[in-house]
């Protein structure tokens, strides 16, 4: 596979993990820029790893790590709320935006572990090797990353459905979520 056919095959999900891992559209579409120019640069070295798509995330992963080192060394903390892309379908659900709130809230190596294994389905072996760390330590993570998430987006029940309402009582299932 050349470059260019992985950018067009890959692109979108390795943005969707930019965008959880950053909160913002401009900044996800910025690192993945800076991402993909790293990879086209040592092409030769990528494409021949045992998956070009793992090793192009896990730049990613380290970038959006520096990314947060640098403004936690400067003091600065965004607002999410105003980072939130308005052109986001899912903008208009509520729970989604409490979510990602809360996932950016967590400790970033925490947060890294829970998007690799719910956005990936990466199991502890393959994020511990991508993250460097030890497969006890990803499921300490994991662990404690949900707990964080249980406690700062409670679960509600849904709205019981009026009589004769026939709109769908869950959340509808977008395409490439």
């Amino acid at each position: 596979m050349d470059f260019v056919e992985f950018v067009q095959q890959r692109s979108a999900a390795l943005f969707r993990t930019a965008y959880i891992l950053t909160g913002s559209q401009d900044s996800a579409e910025d690192l993945l820029q800076e991402a993909l120019e790293k990879a086209c640069r040592h092409w030769n070295r990528v494409a021949v790893a045992d998956s070009p798509e793992a090793y192009v995330r896990r730049i990613v992963v380290n970038l959006a790590n520096d990314r947060w080192r640098r403004l936690r060394r400067a003091g600065e903390r965004p607002d999410l709320a105003d980072l939130a892309d308005p052109r986001d379908p899912y903008r208009l659900v509520d729970l989604r935006d409490e979510l990602v709130q809360a996932l950016h809230a967590l400790p970033i190596g925490m947060r890294t572990v829970v998007v690799l294994h719910y956005l990936h389905d990466m199991g502890d072996q393959e994020i511990a090797e991508t993250l460097r760390i030890s497969p006890s330590a990803v499921r300490s993570q994991l662990a404690r990353g949900l707990a964080k998430l249980r406690t700062a987006v409670p679960r509600s029940e849904p709205p019981a459905p009026a009589p004769g309402d026939d709109r769908p009582t869950s959340l509808p299932q977008f395409e490439g979520a």
